[in-house]
């Protein structure tokens, strides 16, 4: 989708429902089973958590940067539930700033995400944010299914769960 004026790519009324739901399951996240995976192919729960929550920053680093390095990431050793808020906060706060300042000419630039000096995809920024949002719901829907194995009551998304009718608070 080309941008062609000023309105940011992803409508900040989406991106902040979507980050206070996203907030909401992270809120729940047991600090106790960093390792839990529901399958043997499956990521740890304390890596996805870390990666949630990490996926706002992308957001950010999209719109203003030409480029993602993958080969500079690491994954965190042991980290709390209250560090996973923070990292979050901080980067739901610089994401949704860069989509009220990054708009226009500026979508349409070339982005790439490489690893190393291996350039494994190029978009429209504008576009690769979009998809950024987009990775960030698929795996909170994973992080919901880790948190239901667990038995963690899981928050309204995009209408009631089986422990947040309507009318809740979630």
């Amino acid at each position: 989708m080309p941008a062609s004026n000023n309105a940011p790519i992803i409508p900040l009324k989406e991106f902040d429902h979507e980050m206070e739901t996203t907030r909401k399951m992270l809120e729940r996240v047991p600090d106790d089973q960093p390792h839990f995976k529901p399958h043997e192919r499956s990521m740890e729960f304390g890596y996805l958590t870390f990666l949630v929550a990490a996926i706002p920053g992308w957001i950010d680093q999209t719109l203003r940067t030409d480029a993602i390095d993958l080969g500079e990431g690491k994954k965190p050793d042991a980290i709390t539930t209250r560090d996973i808020l923070q990292m979050f906060d901080k980067n739901v706060h610089q994401a949704r700033e860069a989509l009220q300042t990054i708009t226009g000419d500026k979508l349409n630039e070339d982005w790439s995400l490489k690893r190393g000096d291996a350039v494994l995809m190029t978009l429209p920024r504008g576009e690769a944010a979009r998809q950024h949002l987009s990775h960030l719901v698929h795996h909170r829907g994973q992080l919901s299914v880790y948190e239901r194995l667990l038995d963690v009551k899981l928050p309204q998304i995009y209408g009631p769960s089986a422990d947040t009718p309507w009318g809740s608070k979630s």
